[in-house]
């Protein structure tokens, strides 16, 4: 089973259509972090030509960009086995991302929870922010079980054909879901046509079931559910999926024995929401 996710399965990194006019939106700033953002889990290192193509900038631009970025600890030097020189993420990274999840009191309620969800159905639990369109893992809970999908904190998974950003999509309001709408539609205009009935129907589907699905939809051998939740504090919507391989969670044992417990978790947790 091939779990990791494709260069595809996330966006290339885009600007906002009205940046120029905002004379407070500071380009040179925006650039460097979307250097930082097109580095994803399973990366070792990018070049300059790579993260030129992921950002849609000038290689010269992406040099500057990187050499500021060295200086300030964001990113390093490295070296792959063949000799090729590139970077990876630095320790100011690490230390940014640590702050940012160590005050996400959320996840310290919801593992437990995860954790007996992800043991009872023998499948690998998240809990997930949306970023652009991806959505990133910011928690996960494994079954003992030998064979899991190999995706972890920090891994993203794509807003439209997943259970996690489905469900995202399906508690927006009207007016925020339309907006993504236009930005996945932008980003694959031939797939368009089958990715807007596919969230159309998702949105149905949170209404009757309460949940959203994702069987084969995303990668052909993962079946996956999820809910999804706005916090009260915060405004942010957090979303939760339970999944794995297709040949070990049916569509008919989600949806008919994991989905009551997905729903009580869900409840738990909105609960407790307006404490964290």
């Amino acid at each position: 089973m091939n779990a990791s996710i494709s260069s595809a399965a996330t966006p290339r990194v885009g600007k906002t259509s009205n940046a120029k006019e905002d004379r407070h939106f500071v380009t040179a700033l925006a650039r460097g972090l979307d250097v930082l953002s097109a580095f994803r889990s399973r990366d070792r290192m990018l070049g300059n030509q790579e993260l030129a193509r992921r950002c849609g900038l000038p290689k010269s631009t992406i040099s500057r960009l990187t050499y500021t970025l060295t200086k300030h600890g964001y990113l390093e030097h490295a070296q792959d086995d063949s000799g090729a020189a590139g970077y990876r993420l630095g320790s100011a990274v690490l230390a940014l991302g640590s702050a940012m999840l160590a005050r996400m009191d959320l996840r310290q309620l919801a593992r437990p929870l995860m954790q007996e969800l992800a043991d009872h159905s023998q499948a690998m639990v998240s809990l997930g922010l949306r970023d652009r369109l991806s959505m990133i893992y910011v928690e996960n809970c494994r079954s003992e079980s030998a064979l899991t999908l190999s995706l972890d904190v920090g891994s993203r998974i794509p807003l439209a054909t997943t259970a996690m950003g489905r469900a995202y999509l399906a508690v927006c309001t009207e007016g925020e879901r339309q907006a993504l709408m236009e930005r996945i539609r932008g980003h694959d205009e031939a797939a368009w046509p089958q990715l807007r009935d596919g969230i159309d129907a998702a949105v149905a589907q949170y209404a009757e079931l309460g949940c959203c699905t994702s069987f084969g939809e995303w990668q052909h051998d993962v079946n996956a559910i999820a809910v999804a939740l706005r916090r009260p504090a915060s405004r942010s919507v957090v979303a939760i999926n339970c999944g794995g391989p297709g040949f070990k969670l049916s569509p008919q044992y989600l949806l008919g024995e994991v989905r009551p417990q997905l729903l009580a978790l869900a409840t738990r947790l909105q609960g407790m929401a307006g404490t964290v």
